[in-house]
């Protein structure tokens, strides 16, 4: 919840591949106070079968910039081993790292100001993703 002095952060995934929310990322929030300042981690969660976190943690008072980090890799893979199973004998996906998973991590940075909420919608596919500012 965002107050006069701080922003607040929401988020969700899309798994456009399959049509569904992405269940099971997780996902952590850093925050910093200016342009040359660190980020500090403050914490994360895991997306729930709607595809969102819904118990990200506030910011502090300062905040400017926010990351968020979505560890993709492992929902990736186990989609993979679903499919596997599935077809036996699907081809492997091309283009994809030693992991098999071309994206291993989305990493997504943006400038907040006080007073304000953000929503950062994640679509994602195994090879590609796109993030904008929701409502």
């Amino acid at each position: 919840m965002s107050t006069d002095t701080t922003a607040s952060v929401s988020t969700h995934i899309l798994d456009t591949s399959v049509g569904r929310p992405a269940e099971g990322v997780a996902v952590t929030l850093a925050a910093r106070s200016g342009d040359g300042a660190d980020f500090t981690p403050l914490g994360g969660s895991a997306t729930d079968a709607d595809g969102r976190c819904k118990d990200l943690p506030a910011l502090p008072e300062g905040t400017t910039h926010v990351r968020l980090d979505f560890a993709v890799e492992a929902y990736f893979l186990k989609l993979q081993d679903k499919k596997a199973e599935a077809q036996q004998d699907a081809p492997a996906n091309r283009d994809s790292g030693a992991s098999g998973v071309f994206f291993p991590e989305v990493a997504i940075t943006f400038a907040v100001v006080p007073g304000e909420h953000y929503h950062v919608p994640l679509l994602l596919n195994p090879f590609g993703y796109s993030v904008y500012r929701g409502s």
